[in-house]
């Protein structure tokens, strides 16, 4: 069974920071570019930072130069350090995982909270 477990989320006071951690099942974690997503009340789940199978990073807009996305294969987890916290950051910040061998399925973990206070 597939599993991705986040964890690392909490209240942070603006200008903080966090890492978040997702612990993915070993069976996947090498075949898969890993991601970090988020979702704010009332609004769509978007793409925060990506990491493929081959160490090639992307960021969206809003968390460039302060977030940083990274994977640690021989723990089969990914990280997402975030600095420079603002109080738009707050969101379920969710772990996603994208098969790059055949059958190309998508995962996701459950979701961590991340609360910024100004």
């Amino acid at each position: 069974q597939v599993q991705l477990v986040e964890s690392g989320g909490g209240l942070v006071q603006a200008g903080g920071s966090l890492r978040l951690s997702c612990a993915a099942s070993r069976t996947i974690f090498s075949i898969s570019d890993m991601g970090w997503y988020r979702q704010a009340p009332g609004k769509q789940r978007e793409l925060v930072a990506a990491i493929t199978s081959a160490d090639s990073t992307s960021y969206a807009d809003s968390g460039k130069g302060r977030f940083t996305i990274s994977r640690d294969n021989a723990k089969n987890t990914v990280y997402l350090q975030m600095d420079s916290l603002k109080p738009e950051d707050t969101a379920v910040y969710y772990c996603n995982a994208k098969r790059i061998t055949f059958p190309r399925y998508t995962y996701w973990g459950q979701g961590t909270q991340v609360t910024v206070s100004s």
